[in-house]
Order: C-alpha cells, then sequence, then structure tokens
C-alpha cells in the first residue's frame, strides 16, 4: 500500500486529481496540499467511501509536514496555460513553483518517486533534477515527467477515425518531449496494426501534438485540460502505485535517461542523441524507473516519423536547456 501527496490539490487538475486518488485502492495515505482552499477540498473527498486517509496541508508552513513520509509525490502546481499563453509564458510562473515543491520533497522524503504534472514538463523536469542534485539525493529512476496524457490522446483520437478500435487496450508509444512539435507518436508501433493513410497519419499526428489547444479554445479562456490531465495523471500514479507493490507494468513518460543508460542506446540512436531527458515507454519496478522498454525494432519507424523526430529534437534541447 503506497501514501501519496498531491501538491497543488485544490487546482483545476489537483481536485479531480484528488478524487480519482482516493478512490484508488493501492492508496492508503492521502496528503493534499495547496496555497489556498485546500481544508474543503479535504473534507469534501474524504466521505467518498473507500480506506484511504486524508490529510490537508496549505501554506509554505505546512509543506514540510505535506511531504514527510511518503512514497509518490505528484506535482499538479502551478497557472494553467490561457488562449495565447505560450509554454515559455508558463514557465517564468511555474519553475519557481516546482523548485520551491522539490526542495520540499528533497528535505523531507528524498526517496519519494517523483511525477511532475506542472507545465512546461520538458523543462519543468530538468529544474526538479537541478534541485535534487544540488540537495544530493538525486537519483534518476525516481523523476518523471508525467506525459500520460499525449499517449491518452493517441489511443482516443485514433478511435475517433477508427471506431472499430478498442481506445482502452490500444498502447501507442508517443516519445520526445511534452509540448507541441516534441511531441512524437509512433503509430507505426503501436500494439494494433493500424492501416491507415498517410494523411490522416498526418492529421493525427498534428492533433495529437496540439490536443492541448483545442481545449484551451473550447474552454474560451476559462482553462486548460484539467479533467482529461487528471485523468492521465491518476492512471500515471497508479502505475507507480502497482510497480511499488511488485507488479511489472510498462507507461510511456519524460525521464532523465540516465535512470537506464544501457537501454537509452536505442532511442539515442534512433532519436535522442546526446538529450539528457526523452519520453519513452518505460517499465517501472518499485524503485522508479526499471528499464526503458526496447521497440522490437525500429525499422518499422516511418520516413515521416523520423523528420518530426528530427524537429522535435532542437525544440526539446532548447526547453531543457532553459530548465
Amino acid at each position: 500500500m503506497v501514501s501519496v501527496a498531491i501538491l497543488g490539490a485544490a487546482g483545476g487538475i489537483g481536485q479531480p486529481l484528488s478524487l480519482l486518488l482516493k478512490l484508488n485502492t493501492n492508496v492508503t495515505k492521502l496528503h493534499l496540499y495547496d496555497i489556498v482552499n485546500v481544508p474543503g477540498v479535504a473534507a469534501d473527498i474524504s466521505h467518498v467511501a473507500t480506506n484511504s486517509e486524508v490529510k490537508w496541508f496549505m501554506g509554505a508552513e505546512q509543506l514540510a509536514d505535506a511531504v514527510s513520509g511518503v512514497d509518490l509525490v505528484v506535482i499538479p502546481a502551478g497557472v494553467p496555460r490561457k488562449p495565447g499563453m505560450t509554454r515559455d509564458d508558463l514557465f517564468k510562473i511555474n519553475a519557481g513553483i516546482v523548485k520551491g515543491l522539490v526542495e520540499a520533497v528533497a528535505d523531507n522524503s528524498p526517496k519519494a518517486i517523483i511525477g511532475v504534472i506542472s507545465n512546461p514538463v520538458n523543462s519543468t523536469v530538468p529544474i526538479a533534477a537541478e534541485v535534487l542534485k544540488a540537495k544530493g539525493v538525486y537519483d534518476p529512476r525516481r523523476l518523471f515527467g508525467v506525459t500520460t496524457l499525449d499517449v491518452v490522446r493517441a489511443s482516443r483520437f485514433v478511435r475517433d477515425i477508427r471506431p472499430d478500435i478498442d481506445a482502452t487496450t490500444l498502447r501507442i508509444p508517443v516519445v520526445g518531449g511534452h509540448s507541441g512539435p516534441t511531441i512524437v507518436p509512433l503509430l507505426s508501433l503501436a500494439s494494433t496494426k493500424l492501416e491507415l493513410t498517410a494523411k490522416e497519419v498526418e492529421d493525427l499526428t498534428f492533433r495529437i501534438q496540439f490536443g492541448g489547444d483545442e481545449v484551451v479554445k473550447a474552454k474560451d479562456g476559462a482553462g486548460s485540460a484539467t479533467l482529461s490531465m487528471a485523468y492521465a495523471g491518476a492512471r500515471f500514479a497508479d502505475s507507480i502505485m502497482r510497480a511499488i507493490n511488485g507488479e511489472s507494468v510498462v507507461e510511456p513518460t519524460f525521464i532523465p535517461l540516465a535512470a537506464d543508460p544501457e537501454g537509452a542506446k536505442q532511442i539515442r540512436a534512433l532519436a535522442a542523441a546526446d538529450l539528457e531527458f526523452f519520453a519513452v515507454p518505460v517499465e517501472l519496478g518499485p524503485g522508479g524507473v526499471k528499464a526503458i522498454v526496447q521497440f522490437p525494432s525500429v525499422d518499422n519507424v516511418t520516413a515521416f516519423e523520423r523528420k518530426v523526430l528530427s524537429a522535435a529534437i532542437d525544440a526539446l534541447d532548447a526547453n531543457i536547456s532553459t530548465g
């Protein structure tokens, strides 16, 4: 059983994520932290009839207690993206928030697994890594950028044009990063062979890359993808918890490739080159990254996908450097 802290629990992602994790029977303790409004969120979901214990913590003076003695820390804290806002704009605000939260985790639960949702993930995860290095507790196997929403969208969007496909079982590796052109769905390596035209592949790739913009536009200034992100975050957290409990689980996620230097050789040869961070399918274990999952063959990666990968590298390199 697993103790979990959600940092940013009163926000647009944090509230539904807190509810979904309250429903997860792997959770024994659920710590909810935010700078405002978290007592009401905690009181509300504490009435849900599952066995986990819910505690709330509010403000900087209670942050250390919020992250003490937990196995998994999930960080959705920060401001959401609004129309016209780039991820660089987000970075200026969210970078400091993530830095402070990870410092508290390093000081109080240095062995905890950390899942960063706060955007821009391509830059906030490198910030988290630098904080952990400075604190002397960096373990690249225990730091993750949560890119599960890209994977979820890939499966769902394929079903939108192929209704006979089961989106719940379809697995499409999405590699690279977690913003626009750095998101690279490898449709050619899907768990079910997909019969798609070149135009469908191009359209799907673009929609998966920029699916977040659909939600920002539809919400008309009222926020970004919160409910689907909470679902994806809960799926990621569930995968981590199942792995902590001894199950072998595979989940694509944005990681330091130093977590598995040998396993990283394939993706480095295909695209990642010397990048320090990259989203890849990962086999999870009790200590975080157990191994980077190898593709049976990269020969099936199409010329179009290689072109998209090439375009992703420069943008991702700049994002990582920013962090």
